[in-house]
């Protein structure tokens, strides 16, 4: 008799729900304890907690638009459609937990940790500072480190996965 193995659904929207709890807690600290447009220096030189609010995408592309309004609901629209895939494919693969699986969690948070701010606030804290030299990378907070270390980790399974080539059948001679 063979028993059907657990689901890991539970497991992923577990780590999923530690992210966006991760998420909304330094936020709302941020936002608490350090004035817009400030920042405490962690290392010198190298790592400062900020406090910015980022009205754009990724990188704050489209934060000067013309027409903040639309590049919001747009950004909110975005953010919604790409969640429910992301949930789509996670309900789909749960039996297992896979790289592919824990990544599509931690993008399933971050997407969801910065939509809950878009939509409250209109605009997602940004908290992460880091500085190399004279590059200076733009801030960022917990959900955008979710969402590039799960998309860093479906990149590195696809790149480890070693697919079965069929051998290449030789050429009738004639």
């Amino acid at each position: 008799m063979r028993f059907k193995a657990p689901r890991r659904l539970p497991w992923l929207l577990t780590i999923s729900a530690i992210i966006i709890f991760a998420d909304r807690l330094t936020k709302t600290l941020v936002a608490a304890r350090i004035p817009l447009g400030d920042a405490i220096p962690v290392i010198p030189h190298f790592l400062r907690i900020s406090h910015w609010l980022n009205e754009g995408a990724a990188f704050s592309l489209f934060a000067d638009t013309a027409s903040p309004h639309t590049v919001r609901w747009a950004l909110i629209a975005f953010s919604m459609v790409a969640a429910l895939a992301v949930l789509i494919a996670m309900i789909r693969l749960g039996d297992r937990l896979t790289i592919t699986t824990v990544a599509l969690a931690l993008i399933f948070a971050g997407a969801l940790g910065n939509l809950h701010d878009r939509i409250v606030y209109g605009s997602v804290v940004d908290f992460i500072e880091v500085q190399i030299f004279s590059y200076h990378w733009p801030d960022f907070n917990i959900a955008d480190s979710s969402i590039v270390i799960g998309a860093c980790l479906l990149v590195l399974e696809s790149l480890l996965t070693k697919k079965a080539i069929a051998p290449a059948t030789p050429a009738p001679q004639i």
